[in-house]
């Protein structure tokens, strides 16, 4: 018997009675599927049962779920009909990032400060929630604010600088939920809370659509200093992401991170700078956009990675009014 996904069908395991399947799916272990690809130390802690009582759920999902199969590429470009795109609204930033920021990603942009990490996340915070036929996903958007950065008077000025027939910006600031992390513990927390937020919204009018973490690593950073704490600091950040990127799976939605930068002083020719996080970081972001300043209060977006995207840049304005064209 091959069960579907459904989320009900995790109760059909061995072993796995309504208590246990409301702490599975509190992990985010909503289908047999995504049980049967995580590992036992995993299970164990978000059920709260022992490892070898995991090791045999861990098999039993294995046994049932349809995964581990080959997909033929052309099955593969139909479930990637699914992947929406958000607008930025600057004509080389959208053409830049092959229509605007992609659902099922994480997106990572770094930079020195005023680059416009913040801005760029604060303006999708509110084209989300425009309609798809104007360039937006008609969803919500929950923000993990981890520096303080979240302004609402910024909302209020971009949504007046859209110059649409739109509702007020006070129904546009009702549909962003921020919560402050205040600690990196706290921050991967969040995500938990945020799934569950996206569960409860699933159905309304507005659909969590973008996660935004501002930033990614301002906790990790401040808490684990030195050589000697990169290893525990690494697995917790790996761990972050992957988190991260299960729920935007779940809700066909964008993950928006930023990242703060640091200064090579090795490096004599070129930019001497570079991201935060390493290879975790680099890795597990499916694109990477540096930011940074030029002349005349202009910005400037590199895309330094992508799945199939080409390398360029983009050059855009941070106004009041918003993102705007050079």
């Amino acid at each position: 018997m091959v069960l579907t996904g459904n989320v009900n069908d995790i109760e059909d395991l061995p072993g796995v009675g309504p208590t246990t399947a409301d702490k599975l799916r509190e992990a985010g272990y909503t289908t047999v599927e995504s049980i049967a690809t995580a590992s036992p130390n995993e299970l164990a802690e978000a059920a709260e049962i022992s490892e070898a009582t995991a090791k045999k759920l861990l098999k039993a999902a294995k046994d049932r779920a349809v995964v581990g199969s080959f997909k033929t590429g052309t099955a593969i470009l139909e479930q990637r009909k699914n992947v929406k795109k958000l607008r930025t609204f600057v004509p080389d930033l959208d053409a830049l990032l092959g229509g605007g920021f992609e659902t099922q990603a994480i997106t990572e942009l770094y930079g020195e400060f005023g680059s416009g990490k913040s801005q760029i996340v604060h303006q999708m915070a509110v084209n989300v929630q425009l309609p798809e036929e104007t360039g937006g996903l008609a969803g919500s958007c929950v923000f993990i604010d981890t520096e303080n950065t979240f302004r609402p008077e910024r909302i209020e000025q971009m949504v007046a600088g859209l110059g649409m027939d739109i509702p007020p910006a006070q129904e546009f600031l009702d549909h962003i939920h921020v919560a402050r992390a205040h600690t990196s513990d706290h921050q991967m927390l969040m995500i938990d809370n945020a799934r569950e937020l996206a569960n409860d919204l699933r159905e309304s009018e507005k659909p969590v659509r973008l996660f935004i973490v501002d930033s990614l690593t301002a906790h990790f950073r401040a808490e684990y200093a030195g050589r000697g704490t990169l290893a525990p600091r690494q697995q917790k950040l790996n761990r972050h992401m992957h988190d991260l990127f299960r729920l935007l799976d779940e809700h066909n939605a964008i993950g928006l991170v930023t990242n703060q930068v640091l200064s090579n002083p090795a490096v004599f020719f070129g930019d001497p700078t570079k991201p935060i996080g390493g290879n975790i970081v680099g890795h597990t972001a499916t694109f990477r956009i540096y930011l940074r300043k030029s002349k005349g209060g202009k910005r400037i977006a590199r895309l330094v990675d992508s799945p199939y995207l080409p390398e360029g840049e983009a050059t855009f304005m941070v106004e009041q009014a918003g993102l705007k064209p050079a």
